[in-house]
């Protein structure tokens, strides 16, 4: 197996010339991304570069507290970006969104490092950063899509919910064809990407690790381990987000206090 290969700047910044593509596309369909597309980049180059030159100083700290107080500004932002992307009143529902993703991220990392990885220390910021970031990373989407699933549905079905509550139905038992729903609208992308990956997909864990020259054998047993902790968080995080969110946005009457659009 060959080492890592090192990349240089120069290449690297060759190559971003690339992104004149979905620019053009964007220009000939008249989408009017150009600048969301433009920020998106320029604040992906620039986070990086300083989440990178963080993280060398975080790794050779390796410090259990500076750690927790990174994953809870991941997990801060994380929540803010959910809220936001899904267009939903961020005052009513970052803490629900938020409390959804400690309860799903916690227990799976701890049992990660704790059973499977098992670095020294067991807070090592090489294995536990990394560990929350892809977990996070791929819960974001899975959240996003519940919560827009559940909250349109409030509008668009708002007849059929009026009818259960009508009837004498509690509401978050109005609401459960709503979240059934949601859940499966979330779902469905992981699902697809578990049932074709290795054969139409390679993934970015797997991938990083082969280029670093790791095993192909171990590289696919940690692309197994994190596959089944993102599914497994994925599901605990959006059950407990729409639980959550409910209780905060219908009140006892079922009255919706929260519509889709802020």
């Amino acid at each position: 197996m060959q080492p890592s290969h090192d990349i240089d700047w120069w290449y690297l910044a060759a190559f971003s010339f690339l992104l004149i593509i979905p620019f053009a596309i964007n220009r000939f369909y008249r989408l009017e991304l150009g600048k969301e597309m433009g920020i998106s980049v320029a604040r992906m180059f620039v986070q990086l570069i300083l989440v990178g030159a963080y993280l060398e100083f975080v790794f050779s700290i390796n410090n259990l507290w500076l750690n927790l107080i990174w994953i809870a500004v991941m997990l801060g932002v994380g929540a803010s970006a959910i809220v936001s992307k899904a267009k939903l009143p961020h005052k009513v529902l970052f803490t629900p969104v938020i409390g959804g993703l400690i309860i799903g991220l916690g227990p799976i990392l701890f049992i990660l490092c704790w059973l499977v990885v098992q670095p020294t220390p067991i807070y090592s910021a090489q294995y536990v950063i990394p560990l929350a970031g892809m977990l996070l990373g791929n819960s974001l989407s899975g959240n996003i899509v519940a919560l827009q699933n559940l909250y349109t549905a409030f509008e668009q079905r708002n007849e059929e919910y009026q009818v259960a509550i009508a009837l004498g139905a509690p509401p978050l038992f109005a609401t459960l064809p709503f979240v059934r729903a949601a859940m499966q609208k979330a779902f469905a992308p992981i699902l697809a990407s578990m049932a074709t990956t290795g054969l139409v997909t390679l993934p970015g864990m797997m991938t990083g690790q082969i280029l670093g020259g790791a095993s192909p054998m171990v590289a696919i047993k940690y692309q197994m381990m994190i596959l089944i902790a993102i599914f497994v968080m994925m599901s605990i995080s959006v059950t407990l987000t729409l639980q959550f969110s409910l209780r905060r946005s219908v009140n006892e009457n079922g009255r919706v206090i929260v519509g889709l659009m802020k």
